[in-house]
């Protein structure tokens, strides 16, 4: 039987070096994850329904969209583990359930807008997306200015993925 006195303490709350590089790991695998249940709802219907349907002159061509949300969530995930990494879930709990809240209206909005082609509907969903970012984005400035940096593209980019949205949903 060992003595508690025998195993190493940290004498603040800050994660282990292990723990910081394995939660890096687990936050991008959790954003890549949800990149990719988005996807499923995205991918088959590029060449399909949204091919079909009428967009703005300026709706950026289907190359940009795979390089762009990659890059935003990788940003994300970053940011979510330096919000995470000073002292741990427990200590980051709001700003990181903001960030979940985000990330599953990020992905509701693939499906409400791919897979059941409701542009309408989408655009309500994008606008609470939005909101949820901002708030995230607030919250993750208020923990880090670096990671509530990392955020701003992301939202500017759903800003104007809202705007695009909008006209889709208009001409349609």
């Amino acid at each position: 039987m060992t003595d508690d006195a025998s195993i190493p303490q940290r004498r603040d709350s800050s994660p282990s070096k292990w723990a910081v590089w394995i939660m890096l790991i687990a936050f991008i695998a959790v954003c890549l994850g949800a990149a990719g249940v988005g996807a499923i709802a995205t991918t088959s219907e590029i060449d399909g329904w949204y091919k079909t349907i009428e967009k703005p002159s300026w709706n950026p061509p289907a190359y940009v969209f795979g390089p762009v949300w990659t890059t935003l969530y990788v940003m994300m995930a970053v940011a979510a583990w330096l919000v995470w990494k000073p002292a741990g879930l427990k200590a980051a709990k709001t700003p990181l359930t903001l960030f979940a809240v985000q990330l599953a209206l990020n992905i509701a909005w693939s499906w409400v807008f791919f897979r059941f082609h409701q542009p309408g509907w989408a655009f309500v969903e994008i606008v609470v997306l939005w909101l949820a970012i901002a708030a995230t984005t607030i919250a993750f400035f208020g923990r880090s200015k670096i990671a509530g940096g990392l955020m701003v593209p992301y939202l500017v980019w759903v800003s104007f993925a809202s705007v695009l949205n909008f006209a889709i949903w208009r001409i349609n």
